[in-house]
């Protein structure tokens, strides 16, 4: 048999680390900065670049895509060339890969900071930096494949299985969820609208965490948990069901999302069904890292590198427990729009993310650097640090989330709501908010000692760039299928034709889901009262969006009599068919604004309430934690490419007049502005009609009337 030797390209793997480790740092920093601002608002400055409506999402693309991505390139370059006892195919590729993410999360940095965003949560990112990430994607899967094809062993192991599927999978979900038309370099509008952009995003959303923040770190754990624990994983079978159910079912669950919403009943079902049935694969694969485990406990409790991936695996056991669970809609009912929600993604994000890439870095520096861990005694620190961070943030969230859920629910005897004020509830959960920062700053704590720990072991040890090997030169094999060969054994001989039927067994659910939702009319009905936006009106939309609003307050009341009674008449499917994107909302740490310009003898806000609200939010609520927008006074209104959002509202439907946007919009736009800038001045206020405030007030005194008799 011919020996070939050559050599693994370290360099790569090393950049992706260190990567790692300097984005995790940064974005748990951003994180622990937003939930100080939950407890001390200002600590965002007064300065629009640093308000937790910009923050938050900076925070959310750091931790995804800056840690979590960068730790799965790091742990695929390794375990990829091993697995396949191949170098990877392009050094060239691999280089343009790594700058390229590095430039885009710069990229994705400044412009949130900016306040270029798309509104779309996970997908925040604009338009010219959505075709960054497809290109650059691409790049990662044509090295990954070619490497793959060129690889000395027969078949392909389980852990690269997951790195096809989340290729595939993350590829259709970025280009679906981003088709868009811009209005200006960045600025674009979604191509979907209302209930079809709250399916297509959330179909996004909730995918993402399953292919980007699970599939690719259930690959790293068939690979990196045998290799620390030095044993064989416990059952090839059970990785097999685990794999094929987990990605056929997985991609049908983000309509749990958005239930009792204004979605179609029978998505909503579909969405439920299919979580529930998410537990058996979910934890088929965390029974199987563990039970690789069967006869090591002695070793684990010696080594830190195997606790940090046991209370991942566990952490992921939990998370994919608790998340069906919340799907079923009586828990729905009390978790959703909660705090309950943050402490459960963090439990995911932290444990099982976090901690899963901690383990791995603290046994991949020492082998590509050829020496041991500079302190074991440090790691342990670490995983102490991190445990209790882990439980001292998520444990009050959840104790929150029940208190918050309970009082927006409570009644007094006499049927009035015993808690109409929105803040109470608010001001009662603030304790929570400082345990969370509490704990954050732990699991902050135990990432800076991690990086001291790595720089030790990297000084102290030599770094070999390209590792040299030798495998037995592949043997060309039969194409067809042997006798006695298992249609799966044969599969895992054929990358393309496994990727291809992983593609199929993604797209089935969303094509169910998402095409009928698009294409069938009578799923939508129209509501004859609602017109589109004003162009001051769009204008100010945009503001909202820019500042992140939707961050903290959702724009949807469900069917509920506590909402009813405390917002005002339920959401309808017709309303938000010219919301490009949707503004549903995921979160309430303030109240729902879906029907705050609806005037009633309870809910009425002036034009000058607004104003000051925005000018100094404490001024008409003491206890507000929301921060201060004081640029909005005195930004002027920016109309160069109002001509154009109103063409591209046109392509998409909307009903302007033919012309509209050539002339009369901007005519339109000065009357109203014209209009509430008197308003203000009426209510003791002096303003020009030229201020962005101006077109965010016009906005928010729009938002549900158009179902209410004037």
């Amino acid at each position: 048999m011919e020996i070939e030797k050559f050599y693994y390209d370290n360099k790569i793997v090393k950049y992706f680390a260190y990567a790692t480790i300097l984005w995790g740092v940064v974005g748990m920093l951003v994180g622990l900065i937003a939930a100080l601002q939950l407890v001390i608002p200002s600590l965002s400055f007064d300065f629009s670049m640093t308000t937790f409506g910009r923050i938050r999402p900076l925070h959310t693309n750091a931790a995804i895509f800056a840690f979590v991505g960068n730790a799965i390139f790091m742990g695929v370059y390794h375990s990829l060339q091993r697995l396949s006892k191949a170098r990877m195919f392009s050094d060239t590729l691999s280089m343009i890969h790594f700058w390229g993410w590095q430039a885009i999360i710069v990229a994705a940095a400044l412009t949130l900071l900016l306040g270029y965003t798309s509104g779309k949560e996970y997908a925040e990112l604009e338009w010219p930096i959505d075709i960054a990430i497809t290109i650059i994607w691409v790049v990662f899967g044509w090295n990954m494949f070619e490497t793959i094809l060129k690889r000395r062993t027969s078949h392909i192991y389980v852990a690269i299985w997951f790195y096809i599927a989340t290729f595939v999978t993350v590829a259709v979900l970025h280009i679906v969820n981003s088709l868009a038309v811009p209005v200006g370099f960045m600025k674009s509008y979604s191509l979907f609208a209302g209930v079809q952009d709250a399916l297509v995003q959330w179909w996004y959303g909730h995918n993402a965490v399953a292919f980007f923040l699970t599939t690719p770190y259930l690959g790293l754990m068939y690979y990196y948990l045998p290799k620390a624990a030095n044993r064989p994983i416990y059952s090839y079978k059970l990785s097999i069901i685990h794999f094929w159910a987990l990605i056929f079912l997985y991609i049908w669950a983000g309509p749990h999302h958005l239930l009792y919403s204004s979605l179609p009943d029978w998505t909503q079902a579909l969405g439920v069904t299919f979580s529930v049935m998410l537990i058996a694969p979910s934890w088929g694969g965390m029974l199987n890292g563990l039970l690789t485990l069967r006869g090591a406990w002695d070793k684990v409790r010696e080594d830190p590198v195997l606790k940090f991936l046991v209370v991942a695996v566990t952490a992921y056991g939990l998370a994919t427990f608790e998340g069906p669970m919340l799907s079923l809609k009586s828990v729905n009912a009390l978790a959703h729009f909660t705090d309950w929600i943050i402490g459960h993604v963090h439990i995911g994000a932290l444990g099982w993310n976090g901690f899963m890439t901690f383990g791995i870095i603290y046994w991949l520096i020492p082998k590509i650097f050829k020496t041991e861990l500079f302190s074991k005694k440090l790691a342990n620190i670490h995983f102490w640090l991190g445990t209790l961070g882990i439980l001292i943030y998520a444990i009050p969230l959840y104790w929150g989330g029940v208190t918050q859920a309970l009082m927006w629910k409570e009644f007094t005897p006499e049927g009035f709501l015993k808690y109409p004020n929105f803040l109470e509830t608010v001001t009662q959960i603030i304790p929570m908010y400082h345990a969370r920062a509490f704990g954050g700053a732990l699991y902050l704590i135990g990432a800076i000692i991690m990086v001291y720990n790595v720089i030790k072991t990297v000084k102290a040890g030599s770094f070999v760039a390209n590792e040299a090997v030798e495998a037995p030169a592949r043997v060309q094999v039969e194409s067809k299928r042997q006798k006695g060969e298992g249609y799966h054994r044969w599969l895992e001989r054929k990358p393309i034709q496994f990727m291809a039927w992983a593609l199929v067994a993604i797209l089935i659910g969303g094509a169910v889901e998402v095409v009928p939702t698009y294409l069938i009319k009578s799923n939508i009905p129209t509501i004859e009262s609602v017109k589109p936006y004003t162009p001051l009106e769009l204008q100010g939309r945009d503001i909202y969006i820019r500042e992140g609003c939707y961050v903290c307050h959702s724009q949807w009341v469900r069917p509920f009599r506590s909402e009813t009674e405390r917002y005002g008449e339920y959401s309808k499917a017709g309303e938000f068919v010219y919301d490009h994107p949707f503004q549903w909302g995921s979160r309430r740490t303030g109240p729902d604004l879906a029907r705050i310009g609806v005037v009633t003898e309870r809910n009425y806000k002036p034009d000058s309430w607004h104003y000051n609200h925005m000018a100094d939010p404490q001024s008409v609520s003491p206890q507000s934690i929301m921060p201060a927008y004081p640029w909005l006074i005195s930004n002027k209104l920016d109309n160069k490419t109002l001509t154009r959002k109103i063409e591209v509202m046109q392509y998409f439907g909307v009903p302007y007049p033919e012309g509209y946007g050539d002339n009369q919009a901007l005519i339109d736009l000065e009357v109203q502005a014209n209009k509430i800038a008197n308003n203000l001045k009426n209510g003791g206020i002096e303003t020009t009609s030229d201020k962005e405030i101006i077109a965010l007030i016009a906005y928010l005194q729009r938002l549900g009337t158009d179902i209410y008799k004037k």
